[in-house]
C-alpha cells in the first residue's frame, strides 16, 4: 500500500517509520531540514528508538516537499500536522489539516485520509461535511515525548473512529488498524476498540486531562507538605500503595507542560462550555497555581538568605520538560520564568539544545556549565540531573523521585 504521512513532528515521523516497514511511505513536511535529515536516515527528533530505525532497519520510507509526488498516487494519507491552541479562538488552529485536505483534494479524493493531529470534538465530522470527503478516519495517538516510536511498537491500545453509519468506513478501519498491528513489536494482542470519530476525539482529550489531573494532584500534595515542612515522599508512598491509586506517574514537578497537556486540557474545557463541569477548568488553574507558588517559594528563600531578587542571578537548568527530551515547547518552568521576572529577578539558562545562542526570549543563555554553576545564586531544576551534585546546596528542585 502507498501511504503517505503529512508531518514530521514526533507523531508523524513515528507513524511513518512504523508503517514503512511494510508498506511504501512518503513523508511530507514543509521543513526541508526534516525532509533532508529523513532522506539521510537521520531522526529529526529527539527519539533513541527512532534514530535506531532509520538507520539501520531495512524502511520504505522517503521524505519529500513535493505535493504531487506525496498525494497523487497515494493510496492513504495520514495527517499529523501541528494543532497549537489559539487562546482567541478559544480552540485549537486546524488550519493546518485543512490546508493538506486542499492539498490532496487538488489531486485525488480516493485516499482514505487518517486524522492523528489532535483536534476539538467532533472536528472530523465538520471536517468530513466541509470537504464533501466521506473516507475520513481518526486516530487519536498516546506517545510519549522521545520515546514516540517506542509507544508506537508497543501502544496500550488502537483506537479508530469513524462514520458509523458509512459500512465502508468500517472496513477502511479494520484495514488501517491492521496496518498499525502489521508493524508492532510485542507479542501480546492489543485492544482494538472502534467508535465515532467524535467519540475517539474525546478519548484523546480525556485521556490527556486525566494525566494533567494526575500531575496537578501530587503537585498540590507536595505544595501542601512543603508548606508544613512535611516529606513529600513518605506522604506519596503511603498514598500510591494503595493499589487503585498506584506507584506511578506521581513524581512532583514545577507543573505539567510540554506540546500536549496544556492545550489538550484548555481544549477540553472549551468543549464543555454550555456543559456543568468544575473539575476540568480546576486542573488548568491548579496548574497555573502551582508555577507562581514555585516562583514565590524561590523568591523568600532569596529573602531569607539576606538577597532580593533584583541582586540575585537565578539559574534555570533546562527548559525541557523531560532530560531525555530536546522539546520545550510551553515547558513549565518557562512559567516560573515569568513569575520570576515579573519581580524583577535577574535569570541565567542553562540548555545546550539551544545551541550557541545567547539568549532566549530575551534571558541570557551560557552554554560552559561551570560558569552557569559559578555565577548562579540560585538553581532551578524541573528535573534534577547528577551533574548538579556538587552545586546542590543551590539547587530547587520537586524531582523527588529522579525519573521522568
Amino acid at each position: 500500500m502507498k501511504i503517505t504521512v503529512a508531518g514530521l513532528g514526533y507523531v508523524g515521523l513515528s507513524s511513518a517509520v512504523l508503517l514503512a516497514q511494510h508498506n511504501e511511505v512518503t513523508t511530507i513536511d514543509t521543513n526541508i531540514e526534516k525532509v533532508d535529515k529523513v532522506n539521510r536516515r537521520i531522526s529529526p527528533v529527539s527519539d533513541s528508538e527512532m534514530q535506531y530505525f532509520l538507520k539501520d532497519k531495512p524502511l520504505h520510507l522517503t521524505a519529500t516537499t513535493d505535493e504531487t509526488a506525496a498525494y497523487a498516487e497515494a493510496d492513504m494519507v495520514i495527517i499529523a500536522v501541528p494543532t497549537d491552541y489559539d487562546a482567541e479562538k478559544n480552540s485549537f488552529d486546524t488550519s493546518c489539516i485543512e490546508a493538506v485536505m486542499n492539498s490532496l483534494c487538488r489531486f485525488q479524493r480516493q485516499a482514505v485520509v487518517v486524522i492523528k493531529s489532535t483536534v476539538p470534538v467532533g472536528y472530523t465530522r465538520r471536517l468530513r461535511e466541509a470537504f464533501g470527503y466521506a473516507s475520513l478516519l481518526f486516530n487519536p495517538e498516546f506517545l510519549r515525548e522521545s520515546r514516540a516510536l517506542y509507544d508506537s511498537l508497543h501502544p496500550s491500545r488502537i483506537i479508530v473512529g469513524y462514520d458509523e453509519a458509512n459500512k465502508r468506513l468500517e472496513s477502511h478501519a479494520e484495514t488501517y488498524a491492521a496496518l498499525l498491528q502489521q508493524g508492532m513489536e510485542q507479542q501480546e494482542e492489543v485492544p482494538v476498540i472502534y467508535m465515532d470519530t467524535a467519540e475517539a476525539e474525546a478519548v484523546k482529550l480525556f485521556a490527556n486531562t486525566y494525566l494533567a489531573m494526575r500531575i496537578a494532584f501530587f503537585n498540590e500534595l507536595d505544595t501542601y507538605a512543603e508548606v508544613k515542612g512535611f516529606r513529600t515522599e513518605k506522604i506519596i508512598e503511603g498514598v500510591c500503595l494503595d493499589p487503585r491509586i498506584g506507584d506511578y506517574y506521581n513524581n512532583p514537578s514545577f507543573g505539567y507542560g510540554g506540546y500536549c497537556l496544556p492545550k489538550d486540557t484548555r481544549q477540553l474545557v472549551a468543549n464543555y462550555q454550555d456543559i456543568p463541569e468544575r473539575l476540568m477548568r480546576a486542573v488548568v488553574e491548579s496548574n497555573e497555581t502551582r508555577k507562581q507558588f514555585i516562583a514565590d517559594q524561590i523568591l523568600q528563600q532569596l529573602r531569607q538568605s539576606g538577597k532580593s531578587p533584583q541582586e540575585s542571578v537565578i539559574g534555570i537548568f533546562r527548559l525541557t520538560m523531560k532530560t531525555s527530551s530536546d522539546n520545550f515547547r510551553q515547558s513549565s518552568i518557562q512559567g516560573v520564568m515569568q513569575a520570576l521576572s515579573r519581580q524583577g529577578a535577574k535569570l541565567l539558562i542553562y540548555e545546550p539544545a539551544l545551541g550557541a545562542a545567547a539568549q532566549f526570549h530575551g534571558y541570557e543563555v551560557v552554554q560552559d556549565l561551570a560558569v552557569f554553576k559559578a555565577r548562579a545564586d540560585k538553581i532551578l531544576a524541573n528535573r534534577y540531573e547528577p551533574c548538579l551534585d556538587d552545586v546542590a546546596d543551590k539547587v530547587y528542585t520537586k524531582d523527588i523521585f529522579r525519573r521522568d
